[in-house]
């Protein structure tokens, strides 16, 4: 775990829950360091996705605190957490492009709604972008007339237009070919190096994340069931956290949602019911 004065972002002693009343997470800690890829990972419904919420204030906690560079997230105006949100990118699941805007006009939104900067070094910006992703040639192409894995890397480039500081990966491999995914996750690795940024890869993906992550947080029961290297937890001898790596159908992660009462019941079926 990285020592205070190296940390850009601490999740401190976090609750979360949605109006059911169900705590979705329960007393959560982490922290990630600054120029680090750490992956936070679990079996689904474990509250990953909810940790980007929080974090990018879509979402406030019940108790605890969401310290971005020492700012609690959840306590911001609205001013203030659009400040914060400007040193963040966002990558969302399967891209979340504007259909009716050209790629290079995607890459270029964030550039005309928040900077003053001229057309000409916008467009300079925006080309270096697509560049670095491999798609500077694909600049005038609507998004439907592209792959889905060329969509994924064109929502990339436009999460590093404002070069963040912190980026967040929502299960960035989820319907990529091998050939895609591969591609993706080298990206993903090499544009944190060259920004200095932070980034949070939440997915399900072990080979993938445990190839390019400096650490790892492994959520279970909306808290972290184990951290560390991916070498260490590969040597983990947990059962959630073996059943999860080793991609196998038995252990405690269940398929079933739990119920209060038997299929029998629901159905009527015994106890004097006809």
């Amino acid at each position: 775990m990285p020592s205070p004065s190296e940390t850009l972002l601490e999740l401190r002693n976090v609750d979360f829950g949605y109006n059911n009343g169900r705590l979705v997470l329960s007393n959560l800690n982490m922290r990630f360091a600054r120029g680090q890829v750490v992956a936070v990972m679990g079996g689904s419904g474990c509250g990953k996705t909810t940790v980007l919420r929080l974090i990018g204030g879509l979402v406030r906690a019940r108790r605890g605190e969401v310290l971005f560079q020492g700012q609690n997230v959840g306590a911001q105006t609205r001013e203030g957490l659009y400040a914060l949100r400007r040193k963040m990118g966002m990558l969302f699941q399967f891209g979340a492009l504007f259909t009716d805007m050209s790629v290079f006009e995607n890459v270029a939104f964030a550039l005309h709604e928040h900077t003053d900067l001229p057309e000409e070094l916008i467009r300079d910006l925006v080309l270096m972008k697509l560049n670095a992703v491999g798609l500077r040639g694909a600049r005038d192409l609507a998004p439907s007339e592209i792959s889905g894995g060329m969509a994924r890397r064109v929502a990339l480039a436009r999460a590093i237009a404002l070069d963040p500081e912190l980026m967040m990966y929502d299960e960035p491999f989820a319907g990529l070919d091998p050939i895609s995914l591969g591609i993706t996750a080298n990206l993903i690795r090499t544009l944190n190096q060259a920004l200095g940024a932070t980034s949070i890869l939440v997915t399900h993906d072990v080979p993938e994340s445990f190839a390019i992550a400096d650490y790892v947080y492994f959520l279970a029961n909306g808290a972290v069931l184990a951290e560390g290297t991916p070498a260490q937890l590969r040597e983990s001898t947990d059962p959630t956290v073996r059943q999860f790596i080793d991609a196998a159908p038995d252990g405690p992660f269940k398929f079933h949602y739990p119920t209060q009462t038997s299929l029998a019941a629901d159905f009527g079926v015994g106890g004097g019911h006809a």
